[in-house]
């Protein structure tokens, strides 16, 4: 009983300056004792009398530990006493320090496509892309959206919702969705996500297999990436040129997709419009393989000239299309609220799997947001953005025109970013860390990039949550960094003094 007394009265328990109790402290130290081995298998511990005796605190102290340890399988009591029960001892245990490594690789092996390329930009907002101008959203007016929900739709909102989401936002999104973007859609079809990402992971639950292929543009949206990595599907990068995601014409036939995800309306990040000829050939095709399309209209909201370019999933009736959108762009980040509006056909198939995935949430914003739709609020925000990001871009081009010769600019029709070709010399990762130094975070074009071409290497730039004002600075700022970095590759050395010139 001594060699068992030893390893628990070896330090005094002290209530002296001690943040938790003594019993939480004898826990802890039986708990430790017998984990390490220190206390083995079926080792009879000492009566409450004796280890309370020898450890100068009370016996009910011994009696609650013990009580304890007994309640989470440590200790099993009985009428010969107390004993320590048979654990699996990882720390003893080379066989387990073996499936431990093996466990780590495998872990490191799945985490490895989600390695980080670009550098941490929370809290930046400088040419940021991706980010609407927060300090322009109508607050006041959302206020009352929220009021009124609060208001109208208490007690019963703070429940579960229906799992598709609040049927009266989605009856709202439809009525948007049908005039403004012309998809051909009721709030049935319409499914209420946690932003664009939970939509494409939850069109990659519905429809594929592990193992399936999937299209996506290259360069293109890494979230698209994230997605099929995690469904674990066979992701094939599809270049994307001036008309669009470019499908070589045997794809079809060496690689059939399962899921092509494409951004039609705005390309993202190279800003082009996939054609209409090409469109209806995506659909054709999709229908003849059994594939289905993800179109992903993120900011098709700000066209900036000419009328708003249609949504694909309306080209044509029945269209193997899912249709997914968010409300980050066009109101806030913060609000997590996404959709997918899946072809008619697939609304009854779907409804069980739906209901068992998803639980409903965010009843209130729902709520809230729907208000805001139905009563203009959003129509009337939209507006006066495409009106703020048609300034702030031409802004940005004029500042690009003045520190880059040449500037060879992507995209600009529609959204709230321009992509700015590289030449070579110029990294643009090694632009973009040194940019972050600076509080400016645009994004190196080739972070986006699965099969990497030498024309893949630029700045997507952000001009959304930039005020105009701030804009030519921060490009004269992003010149003379690019022009830093091109000195130093060519000199094979650290630069000195920053750029005066146009790069």
């Amino acid at each position: 009983m001594i060699e068992i007394i030893g390893p628990l009265t070896h330090g005094a328990l002290t209530a002296a300056g001690k943040p938790v109790s003594l019993q939480k402290q004898l826990i802890e130290r039986l708990q430790q004792a017998i984990l390490a081995g220190r206390l083995p298998t079926g080792a009879l511990l000492p009566s409450s009398r004796l280890l309370a005796a020898e450890l100068g605190v009370s016996r009910n102290t011994v009696v609650i530990a013990y009580d304890h340890l007994t309640a989470e399988g440590y200790v099993l009591a009985d009428r010969k006493g107390t004993r320590v029960t048979s654990l699996s001892s990882p720390a003893l245990n080379t066989e387990c320090q073996q499936d431990a490594a093996v466990a780590e690789v495998t872990f490191a092996a799945r985490l490895k496509p989600f390695s980080a390329i670009r550098p941490q930009t929370e809290g930046l907002s400088v040419l940021t892309p991706g980010t609407p101008a927060l300090d322009r959203f109508p607050a006041g007016a959302w206020l009352r959206s929220l009021e009124r929900a609060l208001d109208r739709a208490l007690p019963h909102a703070l429940g579960y919702g229906t799992p598709a989401g609040e049927p009266a936002l989605r009856d709202a999104i439809a009525a948007h969705l049908r005039i403004a973007r012309g998809v051909r859609c009721d709030g049935s079809q319409v499914v209420i996500t946690e932003g664009a990402q939970d939509a494409l992971n939850l069109c990659v639950s519905l429809l594929t297999n592990p193992g399936d292929t999937a299209w996506v543009e290259d360069p293109g949206y890494r979230g698209a990436k994230a997605a099929f990595t995690l469904g674990d599907l066979k992701t094939m990068p599809v270049r994307v040129d001036h008309e669009g995601l470019a499908v070589p014409a045997d794809a079809w036939r060496v690689s059939p997709p399962k899921l092509i995800y494409t951004s039609p309306a705005h390309q993202y990040p190279t800003g082009s419009v996939l054609s209409v000829a090409r469109r209806l050939e995506l659909i054709a095709q999709a229908r003849r393989v059994g594939a289905w399309v993800i179109e992903d209209d993120y900011d098709g909201e700000f066209r900036h000239t000419g009328e708003p370019i249609a949504s694909m999933q309306g080209l044509v009736p029945d269209a193997p299309v899912l249709y997914v959108g968010s409300f980050s762009k066009t109101m806030f980040p913060a609000l997590r609220i996404g959709f997918v509006v899946l072809p008619r056909s697939m609304v009854g198939p779907t409804r069980v799997a739906i209901q068992e995935m998803l639980r409903g949430g965010h009843r209130l914003d729902q709520l809230a947001l729907a208000h805001f739709i139905e009563g203009g609020e959003f129509a009337r925000h939209l507006g006066r953005m495409r009106r703020l990001y048609r300034e702030r871009q031409q802004a940005l081009r004029e500042a690009l025109a003045s520190h880059f010769e040449p500037a060879q600019i992507l995209g600009g029709n529609c959204g709230m970013h321009l992509t700015l070709r590289l030449p070579a010399r110029i990294p643009d990762h090694a632009v973009v860390e040194r940019a972050v130094s600076q509080r400016i975070a645009p994004r190196a074009l080739s972070s986006f990039v699965l099969a990497p071409c030498e024309e893949d290497n630029g700045l997507v730039i952000g001009y959304g949550n930039t005020p105009e004002e701030e804009i030519a600075p921060a490009i004269h700022v992003l010149a003379q960094i690019a022009g830093e970095v091109a000195r130093s590759a060519v000199n094979g050395a650290r630069p000195g003094s920053r750029s005066r010139g146009r790069v």
